[in-house]
């Protein structure tokens, strides 16, 4: 088993429905046997550049140990769902649990309201 993180943003139009799409990925990845470290919702976010005309996404961050063919299958299930707009599956050396900065800095602004 190998340590991936896994980010995927969501069409904007898609948004109402990102629990019921991160419940799916979930599903498959617990399905296959794999441990999710962290799943993090960041929420509806600016993209740097505009990708299909659009200008804002919803983003996602999994942490998973899943065994390398599984990352196949979840590559090709993100090409042929049309609600995930892009999404970027990188190799990792050991799991990540810690909060990621992103949502760090969520969390400060938060406090000081």
């Amino acid at each position: 088993m190998r340590h991936y993180e896994i980010i995927f943003m969501v069409h904007p139009d898609y948004s109402d429905k990102i629990t019921t799409i991160i419940e799916k990925y979930k599903k498959m990845i617990l399905d296959n046997l794999g441990i999710i470290h962290r799943l993090e919702d960041w929420g509806r976010r600016q993209l740097s550049y505009s990708i299909n005309k659009l200008h804002k996404a919803h983003y996602v961050l999994i942490n998973v140990e899943v065994n390398p063919k599984f990352i196949n299958l979840l590559a090709t299930d993100f090409r042929y769902n049309t609600a995930i707009i892009r999404n970027m599956i990188m190799s990792v050396k050991k799991s990540i649990n810690e909060v990621s900065p992103i949502m760090k800095s969520k969390e400060d602004k938060k406090e000081k309201k």
